[in-house]
């Protein structure tokens, strides 16, 4: 899987805990605290996954948000994008599948650090 330099970018500030939460308001004024999962790149569009948790910081169902991820990496904040597109949402959605296989993979298989050759 390919992701762009922004979506590395920001990836990287998941992993090291920089940015792990972020506040969605939706139509009807709700504000849901959600934890971000990462930025997927599809067809050179970036993606946020988003695991909207309840008051507790929970999520029980395991539905995730799909959202465009606009972000230029300076200091603005990041702007998130609806998707209305059924096809491209689709993508994004097979993206996250195929992200989620690679993980489930790398969780059950050690790779070891050199070389499949022997070589590091």
């Amino acid at each position: 899987m390919e992701f762009s330099k922004i979506a590395t970018e920001m990836n990287t500030r998941i992993e090291n805990g920089e940015q792990e939460t972020v506040e969605i308001e939706l139509d009807h004024g709700e504000i849901v605290n959600c934890a971000i999962m990462i930025v997927l790149t599809v067809n050179d569009k970036d993606y946020i996954v988003l695991l909207p948790l309840d008051k507790n910081g929970q999520n029980h169902d395991g539905n995730v948000w799909f959202y465009e991820f606009i972000w230029d990496g300076s200091d603005k904040e990041p702007e998130l994008g609806y998707i209305s597109d059924d096809a491209e949402y689709e993508a994004v959605s097979e993206a996250f599948d195929l992200y989620l296989d690679d993980v489930e993979f790398d969780e059950l298989v050690e790779l070891p650090e050199e070389g499949l050759d022997g070589e590091e």
